[in-house]
């Protein structure tokens, strides 16, 4: 009668600390008070003598663990990693970083995409006095006194692959005399092909086909980058207050121990088996572990703010870090991790993009040297005094200009341009080429520490198990007398240094890991590349 549905009310809160995550943080403990509440409703009709310490138990059991859901919560290095790139200040800006390239991306595909605009003057009004020059050379002033306005709808297309621009038009203006007849007129262009073609001057549409798919790419693989850069930031914070709780199970174990060995070497004082030096000893040894005790909780909590702060979790939870498992041993070729960075880290795009719009600076300085432009415009147009008139009939309308700027004579302005440009295209090159073995360098360098770190963390893993039994067998030769403090006291620091440099040697070896996979855009393990829903994530 008692133990069903109650039961399934614990197991539920249970349940709720186990799978909880920090979105789920306030919905979870809502929860809980709320089956703590039924429990106790239920408590109050089933009270009788038999059942009384059943109850107390289910009580202690439901407080214990509401407690823990508010308050301790352990995660392990994937969850950490899991919850930085959702939530992490750096990965938001990643993102919004990724999200300012896709839009000037897609600016730059709507410029090569047909355009319709809409020009208006709705109304003018003009009452004034303006200059008229007569017949014979003089000049006197008219009042004018009219209402004007007009309107032009046009759809503007881009011309790639000559840089010129082709429209088609359609107007109307309208004119109103307020003075003299008091006459109005109308003047329509029905339809109208205008071509705009600058002849020697650079095209800037062609390049920008050339460079703006190269920088959206680039942004793109950065992001990726990025993102595996928040993970090696969480790796950071992850170990230091992993090490630094380890610090902290350290010193309070060396507490109990030296209070364990000084409350022994009192009793053997007595007896006249030990020095009162010895005794001393283990007496500062007491007071320096109560010291170094305090240190290491301070300095946990200083680390456990700094990841709490950096992925985004509420400051009234305890986090508790589990040691990460290895992964699968795995072995770097130089050859193969280059190959990866160059075709995937957006370093290689990078270059690249830099070579053209170094190009580009060339080209866009010889086309300023001299400029012809070309203007040419065919259509119908009419006029009346009424609208209906200015359509029928219609007559033929045909601009064609050609404007020509060559300077005759400016002391090499031009040419000093030019050659500028083409000694800021070689100090690039220079630059880019210095970068790639740099990059190179790089690659070569992390991956024998990579591949070195996997044997270090073997031997690290190896002397941690040989100090802990070398401190215990000191510890047992202690009591029976036959080593001294000093030698105790050894062999307690090579401990402690030795469990400490083995999690030194875990954080390095998955740091190294993370930062080939961030320079690869390649997970090593799984053989996969790494990719995103670019899409999903800026319309998310």
């Amino acid at each position: 009668m008692f133990g069903g549905k109650r039961q399934r009310n614990i197991s539920e809160i249970v349940q709720c600390v186990r799978y909880r995550t920090p979105m789920e943080n306030h919905k979870c403990l809502i929860h809980n008070h709320l089956v703590l509440w039924h429990i106790y409703c239920t408590i109050i009709y089933d009270i009788n003598t038999k059942q009384m310490k059943r109850i107390a138990y289910i009580l202690v059991l439901a407080v214990i663990t509401l407690s823990a859901s508010a308050h301790k919560r352990e995660i392990t290095l994937d969850e950490a990693v899991r919850i930085a790139r959702v939530q992490s200040v750096d990965a938001a800006v990643a993102l919004n970083e990724l999200k300012k390239a896709y839009w000037e991306y897609r600016t730059f595909r709507a410029d090569l995409l047909p355009e319709m605009n809409l020009e208006a003057v709705i109304p003018s009004y003009n009452k004034n006095y303006s200059a008229y020059q007569k017949e014979d050379g003089q000049y006197m002033f008219l009042r004018n006194n009219y209402m004007g306005m007009n309107g032009t709808v046009s759809i503007d297309q881009n011309i790639w692959f000559t840089g010129g621009k082709l429209s088609l038009t359609t107007s109307l203006d309208y004119l109103k005399q307020f003075d003299g007849n008091r006459s109005e007129r109308f003047m329509s262009v029905p339809v109208a092909i205008t071509l705009t073609q600058p002849v020697f001057g650079v095209n800037h549409t062609r390049w920008n086909r050339k460079i703006e798919p190269l920088r959206y790419e680039e942004a793109k693989a950065a992001f990726l980058s990025a993102t595996e850069q928040v993970t090696m930031n969480t790796i950071n914070y992850f170990f230091n207050l992993l090490l630094a709780k380890e610090r902290v199970e350290i010193a309070r174990q060396n507490l109990t121990n030296a209070e364990k060995l000084y409350d022994v070497a009192k009793a053997k004082r007595k007896m006249g088996q030990i020095s009162e030096n010895d005794v001393l000893q283990l007496e500062l040894n007491v007071l320096e572990a109560r010291s170094a005790m305090t240190d290491n909780e301070s300095d946990m909590k200083n680390c456990m703010f700094a990841l709490r702060s950096f992925l985004g979790i509420d400051s009234t939870v305890t986090l508790d870090p589990v040691l990460p498992e290895l992964m699968p041993e795995v072995i770097l070729i130089y050859e193969d991790v280059l190959g990866k960075a160059l075709a995937n880290n957006s370093f290689a795009r990078n270059i690249r993009r830099r070579q053209l719009e170094a190009d580009y600076q060339v080209a866009e300085a010889k086309g300023k040297r001299r400029e012809i432009n070309l203007f040419a415009q065919v259509g119908l147009t009419g006029t009346a005094q009424n609208f209906k008139g200015t359509y029928n009939p219609l007559k033929d309308n045909q601009v064609v200009e050609v404007g020509i700027r060559i300077p005759l004579l400016d002391w090499g302005k031009r040419r000093g341009k030019v050659k500028v440009a083409e000694s800021n295209r070689e100090v690039t090159m220079s630059r880019l080429r210095q970068e790639r073995m740099n990059f190179e360098q790089d690659i070569f360098m992390l991956v024998e520490h990579f591949n070195n770190q996997q044997q270090q963390l073997h031997l690290a893993d190896k002397a941690d198990i040989i100090a802990q039994k070398r401190y215990k067998t000191n510890v047992e030769t202690f009591m029976i007398g036959k080593i001294s403090t000093l030698d105790l006291n050894d062999s307690q620091v090579r401990k402690d240094e030795a469990r400490q440099k083995h999690i030194s040697e875990l954080f390095s070896y998955w740091h190294y890991y993370y930062q080939v996979r961030s320079l690869t855009l390649w997970d090593f393990i799984n053989n996969t590349g790494i990719d995103a829903d670019f899409e999903q994530l800026i319309k998310g």
